[in-house]
């Protein structure tokens, strides 16, 4: 299929390694010239040369954290003096720290409103008047299936992320008359080193291996790998989903049991 972003310019968030460089990697795949931004500078660098070299596209890297607005206006200024536009957002950062919400400092909550709502906007922000103008953008914002079925201990990742879709579903109808999609990705337990970290904090004596739980309670019977999460990423980003908007769609397996 062809998907009719050929020569696009994709900006993706925290695109170094997991969900982010799957992403970043099916896009350039699909011929789209890509803006990567991520914290680890040495990580990032190695990614971009990596597709760089796979897949004969332009890569610019920009080290960078996007809960800080400088940082976030810094990676759009790069992508406008490389590109001059982009059409293609993907918003993505990593995840708050676990734990219950007594637990939780007022610093830690700023902290992640920061990490995964303020960025959100900020980057959308910047990107949606250009959007608007040419009358075609793809919006993307991946948060997590714990925004329409809250798992035990994330108390920050499950309130804010639900902050993530509410913003969306409302910009997506501001938006839609000028050809303008946004859509929201749900990753399920995937193989990545978030959720080894998750599973790591989860692991407790005598409780068994929380992987393997996990796995029992999906029912594939087995963790998502970053590249099928990463096929939805590209066709909601293509021409051929231009219908397709205030959306949220989880890539999960079937964890989640819910009807709508």
């Amino acid at each position: 299929m062809d998907l009719g972003i050929h020569g696009k310019i994709a900006l993706v968030a925290a695109s170094s390694k997991g969900l982010g460089r799957a992403v970043a990697e099916e896009l350039a795949a699909e011929g789209v010239n890509l803006v990567m931004c991520a914290r680890g500078e040495e990580t990032l660098r190695d990614t971009a040369a990596s597709i760089r070299q796979s897949a004969n596209v332009q890569v610019i890297d920009v080290p960078a954290d996007v809960s800080k607005p400088e940082d976030a206006q810094r990676v759009i200024k790069a992508a406008l003096d490389a590109f001059g536009r982009v059409d293609i957002l993907v918003n993505n950062s990593g995840g708050p720290p676990s734990g219950p919400f007594e637990s939780m400092t007022a610093e830690m909550w700023d902290s992640a409103v920061h990490l995964l709502l303020n960025s959100v906007v900020s980057l959308t922000r910047a990107v949606v008047p250009g959007m608007k103008e040419r009358r075609w953008g793809r919006i993307l914002n991946i948060t997590s299936i714990a925004a329409k079925q809250p798992i035990e201990g994330l108390m920050l990742s499950n309130s804010l992320r639900a902050a993530v879709i509410g913003f969306a579903r409302t910009l997506a109808n501001e938006v839609a008359p000028f050809g303008v999609t946004v859509n929201n990705l749900l990753p399920g337990y995937t193989k990545t080193d978030r959720v080894k970290q998750l599973a790591a904090a989860a692991n407790k004596p005598g409780a068994g291996d929380i992987i393997s739980k996990w796995e029992r309670e999906i029912p594939m019977g087995r963790l998502g790998e970053p590249r099928e999460f990463a096929a939805l990423a590209a066709f909601l980003a293509s021409d051929r989903a231009s219908y397709i908007t205030g959306s949220s769609i989880a890539v999960d397996g079937g964890w989640i049991r819910s009807l709508l």
